[in-house]
C-alpha cells in the first residue's frame, strides 16, 4: 500500500504524519532536521511492525512517499537555495517565496506545479552536465 507522508515545519524542527489513511496504523516522526524525522517515521514504522506481528496479526506493509509543504521546502534547502535563485529556477517572485517560507500565505496549487515544474527543468539541466575528464 502507497501512503503519503506529509513533511511540516513543527515547533521544534519537523514533524512527518500519514496523509494517507492506512487500515491498520497511523504514524508520525520528529526531528530537528528532515533526515531526523524521517528516521523517527521509519522508526515508528518498524515499532509498530514489531507490535503488529507480537499481537499475532498479520502486518500490513506500507511504502512511503514523502512530501514537503512549500514552507517545509524553502527552510530545508533554504542552505542550498536563495530565495533569488529560486525565482530564477521557477520564475516564482522570492517576496512571494518569503511569505510561503514564514508561513504567512499558502500557494496555490497552479503555483506549487510550477515550482515542481522548475525545479525538474533545473535537476534536468545539472544530470546533463559533464565535465572534461568524464
Amino acid at each position: 500500500m502507497k501512503v503519503k507522508v506529509m513533511i511540516e515545519i513543527a515547533e521544534n524542527g519537523y514533524s512527518a504524519y500519514m496523509a494517507t489513511r492506512h487500515p491498520q496504523y497511523g504514524l508520525i516522526g520528529e526531528g530537528k532536521t528532515v533526515d531526523e524525522t524521517i528516521a523517527d517515521f521509519k522508526s515508528s514504522y518498524e515499532e509498530m511492525k514489531s507490535v503488529i506481528e507480537t499481537s499475532g496479526r498479520e502486518f500490513i506493509p506500507a511504502e512511503f512517499e514523502f512530501c514537503y509543504d512549500m514552507a517545509s521546502f524553502l527552510e530545508e534547502f533554504s542552505k542550498t537555495f536563495t530565495l533569488a535563485g529560486l525565482e530564477r529556477i521557477t520564475g516564482i517572485n522570492q517576496k512571494q517565496l518569503g511569505h510561503y517560507l514564514s508561513g504567512s500565505s499558502k500557494p496555490r496549487k497552479a503555483t506549487v506545479d510550477r515550482m515542481r515544474d522548475g525545479l525538474r527543468r533545473f535537476t534536468e539541466e545539472l544530470s546533463a552536465v559533464n565535465f572534461i575528464g568524464d
